[in-house]
């Protein structure tokens, strides 16, 4: 069995996306997809050249070969993803927006496949890859599932592995925002590098300003945080220093769902490859506008050789 660069672990669904927009009750026809963070984020590191291996779990019915298939192609090893013959694979449906909004997301992923995970999955293979990523979702999905989420990161931690950590928060999953907001930061810590939202680090610290968000996540070990602000780009602050990096203007916002799963492709990939943190923002930043510039969650994630790196053209 191969080493793998990165490991990525999560639940990925099937999706249909409308081909018009308006009301998804009215909507007759729609465009079927893949999507789910975790995934995103591995498709991501893929096309940039990284072995990535991918855990999950699909059911033993067309959407998990579908799911199966579009990852592969996407050369993403799937070798430890089980087909679940008891469960079925989760599915979502978006909706199409034209005015820049976010759109609706409707899911039915209760009792899928995916959330059947467990410490059980985990093969000793793929706890020597070099990194992990990981995201506040699939602790979200069920205590088993929680369990191979805490056992992963304390794994690589202990292996002395890069870890990143995307709270990526889903409040309808969880039985309470507290213990939503416990149960996440408990596992940021855990992290090398922790990227949330402004509006999820507000919640999960208590803080309104990043400053301060990012230093409660320095102050229990975590050696970098970068704080996504959206359009105006993305905060970072780490021993060395802080600063923001301005984000990459875009004049036509086509579907923003993916746009963090980008950011953390590229400021991971750029700390991976050993860029300082200013310059994995800005690439980071870059990769986010690309993604706000197509329909789906991934189709906007750039292949190696399409990089132009941001901060070459900002110190150019």
């Amino acid at each position: 069995m191969p080493e793998f660069d990165i490991l990525c672990f999560g639940e990925t669904m099937t999706m249909f996306v409308a081909d018009e927009p308006g009301n998804l009750q009215h909507v007759q026809h729609f465009n079927k997809r893949i999507a789910g963070a975790d995934s995103n984020v591995a498709i991501g590191f893929a096309r940039l050249g990284f072995q990535v291996a991918w855990l999950s779990r699909v059911g033993d019915d067309s959407f998990g070969r579908f799911i199966l298939d579009t990852l592969q192609r996407e050369k993403v090893d799937c070798r430890h993803v089980a087909v679940d013959p008891q469960h079925r694979t989760g599915f979502q449906m978006k909706s199409r927006e034209i005015d820049g909004s976010d759109p609706h997301v409707e899911y039915f992923r209760r009792g899928s496949a995916a959330s059947y995970l467990s410490p059980a999955d985990v093969h000793e293979n793929l706890l020597r890859a070099k990194h992990l990523h990981a995201t506040g979702i699939p602790p979200a999905l069920s205590p088993t599932a929680h369990e191979l989420s805490r056992h992963l990161l304390t794994s690589m931690r202990a292996a002395g592995h890069t870890i990143s950590f995307d709270p990526n928060l889903r409040p309808s999953l969880w039985p309470s925002p507290e213990r939503m907001i416990e149960t996440i930061n408990s596992l940021a810590v855990l992290a090398d590098w922790v990227m949330p939202g402004l509006a999820e680090g507000r919640l999960l610290t208590g803080y309104d300003k990043p400053a301060d968000i990012a230093a409660f996540y320095l102050d229990q070990g975590v050696k970098a945080v970068a704080i996504k602000l959206g359009p105006e780009g993305a905060y970072y602050r780490s021993a060395a220093g802080e600063g923001v990096v301005p984000g990459v203007p875009v004049s036509n916002v086509v579907d923003t769902v993916g746009a963090g799963d980008a950011f953390a492709v590229g400021l991971v990939s750029a700390l991976l490859e050993g860029f300082e943190l200013p310059q994995a923002l800005a690439r980071g930043n870059d990769f986010g506008s690309r993604a706000v510039q197509s329909i789906g969650d991934m189709e906007g994630l750039p292949y190696r050789h399409e990089l132009i790196e941001p901060a070459q053209r900002q110190l150019a």
